[in-house]
């Protein structure tokens, strides 16, 4: 039998040396934004039941997860995604707790991508959750907390918002089963125009069926808020939604965006459970986005905790590697000095080793038999500094 004592799992990765720099920055300077905009870290479980994500709104196909069972047969997933299992956590740890709760992670997440697209099936995540908390001032406290996780790793991003609610107002004006509109669903996120008019052109013609075959379309600046006005006459949700999405808009164009803020109707996310704003940033030479969010303020009724709320995930690893390609992550730095003992002076070695660390120097300690060894060793590596430390018996 074919060992694969050498490989790792197709869909993930050893990272080493600078990529692990890169993710730890990212990582960082993401948390301490979090941090300072008052949210408190949690850690949940890498393995949760499978019922947590069997929720009718889950929408994550069960061929994507990573399954197994405990010891008494349950089925159980590696996490593949976040924000179900802090929904849980909050119904149940943290329903006492005055609201809103804001609350952050950094963890990675598990898809089992059989589509061999290249996508990892190992990512690791960080983001926030507001929980407990509606309206305007919540949707901008969240967006506004993504540009600043955004721009803290780089300026070259794209956010465009949308709104699931909008195309569920849209669609639940067609005559068709809910099997249907999610095939519909599917089709205007894979901007599969042609796929998209087929399904249309088979149902009664309306204003509806029309507004869906260009919602892919309603996308950028300002000027879309007046297209999609024509499909909004006599429908007060959808009219109310659009109105609500201008306010938005006109709001997080005071942040600085300029033309990297893009309104895009036809943003409608995978998971279900999206019932408000949308939104996902991207980056030049990165296909997928980097960050995704939106509200969805009926997924805690799943968990009989019902409350609003609003977050988003931002790929670590996609950030990570946008700050190495962008030149913007050092080299893993080559060390000060090296500290050889010879025999007998050991522990003097490490004792001098601690004072040079203290002082900010990087310090490696020599492992050689002779001090010529270690000399070569260094220059080798290009340490500019051998200090020797000789035993009592040399003294």
């Amino acid at each position: 039998m074919k060992k694969f004592n050498k490989i790792t799992p197709e869909g993930t990765k050893d990272i080493l040396f600078e990529e692990c720099l890169s993710q730890r920055t990212v990582s960082e300077r993401l948390t301490h934004i979090f941090k300072m905009r008052g949210y408190n870290e949690v850690i949940t479980p890498g393995m949760e039941y499978y019922d947590v994500f069997d929720a009718p709104n889950a929408a994550i196909p069960q061929y994507e997860m990573y399954k197994s069972t405990d010891n008494k047969g349950r089925l159980i997933v590696f996490r593949p995604d976040l924000t179900l299992p802090i929904a849980r956590l909050t119904a149940t740890r943290l329903q006492a707790m005055e609201k809103p709760i804001r609350l952050y992670y950094n963890q990675p997440i598990y898809r089992n991508r059989k589509d061999l697209s290249g996508r990892s099936d190992e990512t690791t995540q960080a983001g926030i959750e507001l929980l407990g908390a509606s309206g305007l001032k919540a949707d901008i406290e969240v967006i506004a907390a993504a540009v600043e996780a955004l721009s803290a790793c780089t300026e070259n991003f794209r956010l465009e918002i949308g709104s699931a609610k909008f195309f569920g107002a849209l669609a639940d004006e067609l005559p068709v089963s809910a099997d249907k509109k999610e095939d519909i669903r599917q089709t205007i996120e894979s901007k599969n125009y042609a796929a998209l008019g087929d399904m249309l052109d088979a149902l009664p013609k309306s204003v509806y069926t029309e507004a869906i075959k260009k919602l892919p379309r309603l996308f950028g600046g300002a000027e879309v808020f007046a297209e999609a006005e024509q499909f909004c006459k006599g429908h007060p949700v959808l009219s109310e939604t659009l109105d609500y999405m201008r306010t938005l808009y006109t709001a997080l164009s005071s942040l600085g965006l300029d033309d990297r803020l893009m309104v895009d109707f036809g943003l409608v996310q995978r998971n279900d459970y999206y019932t408000g704003v949308v939104f996902s940033a991207y980056v030049e030479n990165y296909g997928d986005a980097v960050l995704m969010g939106g509200r969805y303020d009926t997924l805690l009724k799943q968990f009989d905790a019902p409350m609003p709320a609003i977050g988003f995930a931002a790929n670590v690893d996609a950030l990570a590697s946008v700050l190495l390609d962008d030149g913007r992550i050092e080299s893993v730095p080559t060390p000060d000095v090296l500290v050889h003992a010879e025999s007998g002076a050991e522990i003097k070695a490490q004792m001098k080793i601690r004072e040079l660390t203290a002082n900010g120097k990087i310090c490696e300690s020599s492992v050689f038999d002779t001090v010529d060894e270690a000399e070569r060793y260094a220059k080798r590596r290009g340490i500019p500094e051998v200090i020797v430390l000789r035993g009592e018996e040399n003294a």
